[in-house]
Order: C-alpha cells, then structure tokens, then sequence
C-alpha cells in the first residue's frame, strides 16, 4: 500500500511516536494506503519551525514580491499535479474524480490571486493631531498560524488559509483531518518543490489528543484558522484561551433554497439538485432545506425525481458516475437514523432512502417530504444526498423557515422578480446567499457564516489582512530635547 508521511521543518518523516492509520477507499471498504500520525513531540516540533523562521532572514527579510512569486510558483505546481492530487483525494475520500480534479485545478487561482496581494498590503501615514511627530502604521505578519481542515474540500479550504497567510508573511502548520489526509500530505511535496524555506510551512496529521488539541493550544500559536464541525469548534474555542489566539471558525450549514412561483423551475430544480446531491450532500453549504411555493411545489417535486432517477451511482474514479460514496460509515448510519426520526415525526419519503446492495458506504439520493421545519432532517446537517422539502404560502413565512435554523453559511433562492431578490436576500441570515444559481465561488468572493455556522471570512481581498497586525511608528523630528514629562503645559 501507499505510505504517507508527515513534513516537518521541510522534511518528510513518520511521526515519533510510530503510529500509523490506515486509510479506507470509500468506495470499497478496503484499506488501500497508510499514513504516518503525528504526535505532541511532532506537533511541538512543527510549531517551533515555524516560530524560528518568522525570524529567520530567508523569511523575514523575504520581501512580499518575491513571496509573491513563491505563491505563483506553487499555483503552477498545483495546476500542473490537479490530476495526481484529485485522483488521490477521490481514492481517499471517495469524492467524484471530475470534481476533485476540476476543484484542484481551480484552487490554483486562489493561490495566484494571494499572490498579486502580497505586495499590495499597505500601511498609512497618519495627520497626526501634535507638532513635529511622523506617525505611520505598516501590517505585520501575525506570527504561527495552526490551520485546521476537513477532508471534504481540503484542497479548497487549505487555500483560503495558507494563500493569504503565506502572503501576509506569516508561517503555518496545517492539520489535515485524520479521516483522508493523504492529499494534504501529497500536497506537502509541491509545497516543498516551491521552494518555501524550511519551517514556512508543515503538514501534520492525527487524532485529537496527539495532533489537534495540542497544535489549537500551542502557546506559540498566534492565529488558529479552523474548518470542521460545531462540536469540535467549542474545543478549538476552549483551547484557544491558553494561547488567545486569534481564532476564525468556518462551520457547517443547514443552507436553505427558497423557490417561488415566478422563477424559472428549470432552473430551480437543478440549483435543489447541485445543492443537495452534488459531491454527494458531502458540503457545508449542501442546500438541504428546500422551501418551494404551494403552486408550483408538485411541478418542481416533479423535475427533481424524473432527474434523480437518471442519476448514476457508481466507481468515483469513472467520468459517467454522477453519486459516489459517503467517506465513511458512520455518515451511513447517522442519516439511518436521522430519516428514522423523520417519519416517525410525520416525514415521508418521497424517494431513495436506502443504501445500495453494493460495497462501500453508498446512499442513494433521497427526498424528504416534510410537514413542517421542525422535522429532524430539516434541523440535523446530514452531510449526504438527502433533500428535505416543504411548501409554503408567502414572502413572509418564506423568510422565517429560511432563518429557523442554527446555522447561517449559504442560501439560495430562485426568482424572476429582481426586487424580491434584493428585498428577500437582504433578511436572510446567512454569510452567502445565491440568486438562481448555487455553490458559486471564486477567490475574489469573501467565504463564511452566522450564528453557528461560526465567525470570522476567508476568500476576498480583506483575508489577508486578517493574518496581520498593525504596527505604529512615532517619529519625533524635533531637532530639540524631548520635553520635561512633569512640565505640563
């Protein structure tokens, strides 16, 4: 089997302590590679790199062009290896090759657009309100970050971190999930071949008490970029007040679409299918609660079953496979029971709602019909393709179903009147809202939620300048003494 490995101050070693995992082709249930764990020697190791060479002048006196261009040379890797990485993910996590290699390639831009920003991080020079001061402020990197991602878009969610980190100056250890993280630790290798000093970045994995824990409470982390689930969210938050570092958190989401009856239901019925079956419901803006207008609830309903029944489910590797397997078994077992709890409260299903009589961790896209928005697969983040949907009457009960939730990171809606857009978009409490179209994203959009769907942006040209600090400089250009301090006049 493929054996993975750690990077570590520009190395690539197991972990200290010799324990290994073994990594599960989704798609088979077989174990098909293993990869090195690290430990809190290792992560205590990582950390310490990467505090040493903020200061060492490879780095610290690097200027922002030329990490600017260490940036453009890494997107080139990337795009050049979006083949090799996304083939390895989809092995990895079970993830439809077409989109881990489309993703990958894309990624690349996110690290191109950081790259044109790291030379445009400006201070100011400031009117200052007292005689012969020259005051001004520059942007100083803010130091270790530990950045901490999911394997369901890792390729993705690492370049929303280390491209405006690495940019800023700052120097990172990225945790890749212990649940697939052998495209993170493959990408460690181009990380390397970049040519970034030693100690700039490392790739770590393992479980939470050797690798997680002791990285989010490190007390020479100064900034912790986090992506995963609520639960460990409260963890990350708690260990972060040994260090207080600054902490961002990218949730997940129970996204809502809303149809109304004047869209194009085309068009509506393939955003409900994107945003419920694309990557198998395996995404944090998976728009899982459908709300569609009484009068055009059955038409729509329509559309969506007549296309899922020409959905093909399959081998993620195979370009015809539209629905690929679960990364893991207990994905499986969690919408068992959840669409168990559904109709005993009143659900039914529609369609699907089984597991196909095949190997792997497969679920066959599936509808819920549900009697009102208190229904369990209404409220639980499923992470598969299951749909749950309703009907409703007005603008206004449209609106309060969207925002009766916990979360806050996507929403949709599809409409035909432009003034409803605005208005219905503008009320409802989500980071992202899509109009007649779902699961955009770009490098130039900021990415991120409300309520528990966590705080903080990544993406967009003002990410960057949360990996710095302000600096301000007092220049006294006074030929004379400085004052006496208890003469005051």
């Amino acid at each position: 089997m493929t054996h993975f490995q750690l990077y570590i101050d520009g190395s690539f070693c197991d972990g200290s302590s010799g324990q290994q995992m073994q990594s599960l082709d989704p798609s088979t249930g077989q174990a098909w590679a293993t990869f090195a764990c690290a430990s809190d020697q290792d992560v205590d190791r990582a950390v310490a790199a990467a505090r040493r060479v903020l200061d060492a002048p490879e780095w610290r006196d690097m200027t922002q062009t030329a990490r600017g261009k260490l940036l453009f040379r890494l997107a080139d890797l990337i795009e050049a290896n979006a083949e090799t990485l996304g083939r390895i993910e989809t092995r990895d996590s079970g993830k439809l090759a077409a989109e881990t290699v489309t993703q990958t390639r894309y990624v690349a831009d996110y690290y191109r657009y950081y790259a044109g920003l790291a030379d445009k991080i400006e201070g100011a020079v400031l009117p200052i309100d007292k005689p012969d001061m020259h005051v001004f402020t520059r942007r100083m990197p803010i130091g270790v970050v530990a950045a901490v991602v999911p394997w369901n878009a890792q390729m993705f969610l690492s370049a929303t971190k280390l491209g405006p980190a690495l940019a800023a100056g700052c120097s990172v250890v990225l945790k890749a999930s212990e649940m697939a993280p052998a495209p993170m630790l493959e990408f460690a290798r181009l990380i390397h071949e970049a040519g970034f000093p030693a100690g700039v970045v490392s790739v770590v994995t393992g479980g939470a008490e050797t690798c997680a824990i002791p990285l989010t409470r490190h007390p020479d982390v100064d900034r912790i970029a986090f992506t995963g689930g609520t639960e460990a969210a409260r963890h990350v938050v708690r260990n972060s007040a040994e260090n207080f570092a600054v902490t961002t958190l990218e949730l997940g989401g129970k996204s809502p679409i809303l149809v109304f009856e004047d869209a194009d239901l085309e068009s509506a019925a393939n955003g409900l299918i994107a945003g419920n079956f694309g990557a198998s419901g395996q995404s944090c803006v998976a728009g899982s609660r459908g709300f569609v207008q009484r009068p055009v609830y059955e038409r729509v309903v329509a559309l969506i079953e007549e296309r899922c029944r020409e959905l093909v489910i399959g081998d993620p590797q195979d370009a015809a496979t539209q629905i690929g397997p679960l990364c893991t078994a207990a994905q499986i077992e969690r919408i068992r029971a959840t669409l168990a709890r559904a109709v005993d409260q009143g659900a039914r299903i529609r369609f699907g709602g089984y597991g196909p009589d095949r190997p792997g961790n497969f679920w066959a896209p599936t509808l819920v019909e549900c009697p009102d928005a208190d229904i369990a697969t209404m409220q639980v983040e499923m992470f598969g393709p299951v749909m749950s949907l309703m009907p409703f009457d007005t603008e206004e009960e449209a609106i309060a179903l969207a925002n009766h939730s916990d979360f806050g990171l996507g929403s949709g809606l599809f409409t035909s009147n432009v003034a409803r857009a605005h208005r219905v978009s503008s009320r409802i409490r989500s980071g992202i809202t899509w109009v007649n179209t779902y699961r955009a994203i770009s490098p130039i959009a900021p990415f991120g939620g409300f309520n528990q769907s966590g705080y903080g942006r990544e993406a967009g040209a003002e990410a960057i300048l949360d990996y710095t600090r302000t600096k301000t400089t007092w220049i006294n250009t006074s030929d004379k003494p400085m004052a006496n301090p208890f003469v005051m006049r």
